[in-house]
């Protein structure tokens, strides 16, 4: 019991956190405040009481619809709100009751919540990416983690790298088809978010991270989303693929990059 204890409370943090973070997800996309207004149904504009804003277990009572309107509630709620509960409850019973448990939690968090405002909007808040790296920082003081030189430096280095790619990329892309970028409707081949974020990703997993959330993130983009932005001519929500490797690389980043540098490099 005591061994379970620690993650399942870290779990019902989680969903709390997951009903935060689908606010966030929703409202800072478009600029606008997550204290006010209240929680609201977007259809007849009720306010949602805290009993009905339970997470998970109050979609399931009333059964994905409004209590007053009965107009259906998107189950990207629960669905998120659940998935943070885990993601929080996994981490501890890997980690423990420590510091590092927190920072990693935190991290993957923020990594989720990008990757839903990528996949929606094609926009990556600041509040994720520069107030990430602010907290990838802070959070390197803590025993257990890269340290705030590592996380400093790691950060610098994701912010120049994806940079340098994205003005490669648009003088590339401009070079062999002139005018794809207007066709899509922006000006450069890699937005500033997905920038920004590598400079977050950077402060938790350090440059050995960012290096290997760039590869596997590009791979993973190409693989899954290559295909559909050749035929639409839609640009690749990068920071979903980003998140997702950026994830891989805090959990599985050091036995990866060793057997890369032994079986591959022969280091």
């Amino acid at each position: 019991m005591v061994e379970w204890f620690v993650p399942v409370v870290a779990g019902l943090f989680g969903l709390l956190f997951g009903s935060f973070l689908n606010v966030c997800t929703l409202r800072w996309p478009k600029e606008e405040s997550v204290v006010t207004p209240d929680s609201r149904c977007p259809k007849c504009q009720e306010p949602i009481r805290w009993f009905d804003n339970v997470p998970v277990l109050s979609w399931i009572v009333l059964r994905g619809r409004c209590r007053r309107c009965s107009s259906p509630v998107s189950i990207q709620y629960p669905l998120v709100e659940l998935a943070t509960g885990l993601m929080w409850a996994g981490t501890f019973a890997t980690h423990g009751a420590t510091g590092e448990a927190l920072r990693g939690t935190v991290f993957l968090t923020i990594l989720f919540g990008i990757a839903i405002s990528d996949a929606r909007f094609y926009i990556i808040p600041d509040e994720f990416s520069v107030g990430g790296s602010v907290l990838g920082v802070a959070l390197a003081f803590l025993p257990g983690g890269i340290g705030w030189l590592d996380a400093f430096i790691g950060g610098a280095v994701g912010f120049a790298v994806l940079w340098l790619v994205g003005v490669l990329g648009t003088k590339l892309i401009c070079k062999i088809s002139p005018g794809r970028l207007e066709e899509a409707g922006v000006d450069q081949a890699m937005g500033g978010g997905d920038v920004k974020m590598m400079m977050m990703v950077g402060t938790f997993v350090g440059i050995w991270g960012v290096a290997l959330t760039i590869f596997l993130g590009s791979v993973l983009a190409l693989l899954v989303f290559g295909p559909v932005s050749t035929m639409s001519k839609r640009l690749i929500p990068l920071g979903v693929f980003l998140a997702a490797a950026g994830a891989v690389a805090y959990q599985w980043g050091e036995p990866i990059i060793d057997w890369y540098t032994t079986s591959v490099v022969g280091m």
